[in-house]
Order: structure tokens, then C-alpha cells, then sequence
């Protein structure tokens, strides 16, 4: 089950209380004080791991305790520390406080740890208040509450390329051929109803990692559709694969079609919409031999200034020098320093 969002509630451990204890051993008739301090509270981890693609976890398990520290004891013994819970994420998860609507904390890379809510300190014991005036003390501490944390996390997939367009244009189709991503294909609009990755192995080192969203039509940023809801997923994106259908059988007016889409991005997030682009003009298998569809969208990408190219993605055709296109464009924005705060 994919899951992009949930909330949280948080509880770290509470401290144990101090102990009040007198010593009282056969030859030692003024023993005085042994009463131990009580144990840490655990504190709670979140570990962002890359092996996860959800936060299907917490949607089951939403309230999430560490252990308590024990109590302490007799003869100076200090109570037993409370277990810390790790808790793993998807690498990409935001962390937000629901109060006060600030990001906590960013996940950006595997094994990043971060504590977010600490263990209440163990209580002192009557043995720590003895001074050489006050031989006999009966006070104690109580072990301190956790912290309490109502946390909102949100999923942003780390991608470096983007895939949109109206539904059923072939991103996933595209990304089948081009990774190893096998997302469900078929010829209807919103096969595709999540995000999928795929990683495309260049050989040797290079390789970049592709995010199919779920097809945009007018009126998304209004719900209408599947809404813009995973257009979030593109926000890391360092470029956006702009894919049209060309083909007779839309209905559509392809270069409309390309003008829908960036009122929709620029809606959601004009960053997005500033993004750098390249312009596919897909299923050129099925024009026949009328070619004003595909003219009219070389022209447009000329006229924007956008690279273009012009493919069949269900037969390969013109898949290479758009991977090696897209490939250099993703090596020369690495390279460039960033200009844009992050989405």
C-alpha cells in the first residue's frame, strides 16, 4: 500500500522515579541512605532508510511509546535505562510539527538518524541528598515525562527526473522500457494511480532515477482528476520529461494539451513550472501520414526553446538519444551550482 502522509503521535519514555532506602545490615547500625536513582526514559529515533518506498507503517501504527525508565533501588542501584525505538522511514520523509506547522527535519540520505522526541530523566534517590548535616533524608525525585511529539510525515520522492503529461500519454510505458520499473499499463486514463521510480543504468557508474506521476487534466489543482496530490513527488526533480500524445486518437489538440499541464504545475508550484524541460512527442507510430500533430509540437518546443524529440516508447523507437539527452541535461545540473531554494 502506498502512503505519502500520516500523522503521528510520539511518546518517549518517562524517567524512573528515585529510590527511598536505608541501609540496615547486621554490623552496621548507621548504614544511612542507599536509595538509587531511577533510569532514562527511551528516547525515539527516526532512521531513514532507502529500502522503503511508503509510510505504510505508521498508517497502522500511529501512536508509538518507548520504554519507561525503572525505578531505582536499595543499595545505590540505579533503575534500569528505558529501550530506545527506532522508527525507519523512507529516505525523502519530511517531518513536520502539527502545531506549529515547522519542518523538523528533512530526510535526505540513507542511515540519516534523527531523535525526535527525548527520554525523561530518572529521578534522583534519597542517597543524593545526604550531606553531612542532613544524614537521614527522605526526599527523593520523581522520574521526568518524555517528550510528546504529534508529528505530520510526508513522503517526497527523490528523483532526478520527472515524467508528466495528460493520462494515458505513455510515462509509463516509457519508463518500462527505459528501467526496470513495471508499473501497470493499459489503455485507459489513470492506469497509473501512484508514483512509480525506476533507475535508469547507464553502465559503469552513471544512472539516473525516473518518477512516473500520476496523469494531470485541467482542473487538477482543483481536485479534479487525481488532483495534483503527487506533484509533490516531482518537487526534488532536477528536470521534468515532458511526454505529449500525438497520435489521431485523443481528442485533443496536442500544443493545448502541453498548456494545461504548465497552468496546472505553475498552480501547484511555480518552481516546478520554471523547471527545465525536454518536450517528448510520443506514439508517433500511429500518425499515419498526416504529420501536422507532430509539426505542431516541434514547432512549439522551438519557439519555448525546449529540446525536442520524437518517439514510439512501446517499440523503442527513439528511446536512445532521449535517455542520452536526458542523462547529459541530469550530469550538467549535478554540476551546476543550485539557484532555486528547495520545493
Amino acid at each position: 500500500m502506498f502512503i505519502d502522509q500520516v500523522k503521528v503521535f510520539l511518546h518517549a519514555g518517562k524517567g524512573g522515579n528515585g529510590c527511598v532506602s536505608f541501609r540496615r545490615e547486621a554490623g552496621v547500625p548507621r548504614g544511612g541512605p542507599d536509595g538509587g536513582r531511577g533510569g532514562n526514559g527511551g528516547h525515539i529515533d527516526f532512521i531513514a532508510d532507502e529500502g522503503l518506498n511508503s509510510l505504510s507503517f505508521f498508517r497502522f501504527h500511529p501512536i508509538n511509546k518507548a520504554r519507561n525508565g525503572a525505578h531505582g533501588e536499595g543499595s545505590n542501584r540505579q533503575g534500569k535505562q528505558g529501550a530506545d525505538l527506532e522508527l525507519r522511514v523512507p529516505v525523502g520523509t519530511v517531518v513536520k510539527d502539527i502545531a506549529t506547522g515547522e519542518i523538523v527535519h528533512d530526510f535526505l540520505r540513507h542511515d540519516e538518524r534523527f531523535r525526535v522526541a527525548q527520554g525523561g530523566k530518572g529521578g534522583r534517590g534519597n542517597a543524593s541528598y545526604a550531606t553531612s548535616t542532613h544524614q537521614a533524608p527522605r526526599e527523593f525525585q520523581k522520574g521526568a515525562p518524555g517528550e510528546e511529539k504529534e508529528l505530520f510525515l510526508e513522503l517526497k520522492l527523490i528523483a532526478d527526473v520527472g515524467l508528466v503529461g495528460f493520462p494515458n500519454v505513455g510515462k509509463s510505458t516509457l519508463i518500462s522500457k527505459i528501467s526496470a520499473a513495471r508499473p501497470v499499463i493499459a489503455d485507459y486514463p489513470f492506469t497509473t494511480l501512484i508514483p512509480n521510480l525506476g533507475v535508469v543504468d547507464l553502465g559503469g557508474m552513471n544512472s539516473f532515477v525516473v518518477a512516473d506521476i500520476p496523469g494531470l487534466i485541467e482542473g487538477a489543482h482543483l481536485g479534479h482528476g487525481l488532483g495534483i496530490h503527487f506533484l509533490k513527488h516531482i518537487e526534488r526533480t532536477k528536470l521534468l520529461v515532458h511526454i505529449i500524445d500525438v497520435s489521431p486518437f485523443t481528442g485533443r489538440d496536442p500544443v493545448e494539451d502541453f498548456e494545461v499541464v504548465m497552468r496546472e504545475l505553475e498552480a501547484f508550484n511555480p518552481v516546478i513550472a520554471r523547471r527545465g524541460q525536454i518536450l517528448v512527442a510520443n506514439k508517433i507510430d500511429l500518425l499515419g501520414r498526416d504529420k501536422r500533430r507532430l509539426a505542431a509540437v516541434r514547432q512549439l518546443a522551438a519557439a519555448k526553446g525546449i529540446p525536442f524529440f520524437a518517439l514510439a516508447a512501446v517499440k523503442k523507437e527513439g528511446l536512445g538519444k532521449l535517455v542520452k539527452a536526458v542523462a547529459d541535461a541530469v550530469e550538467r545540473l549535478k554540476a551546476a551550482p543550485s539557484t532555486e531554494g528547495r520545493a
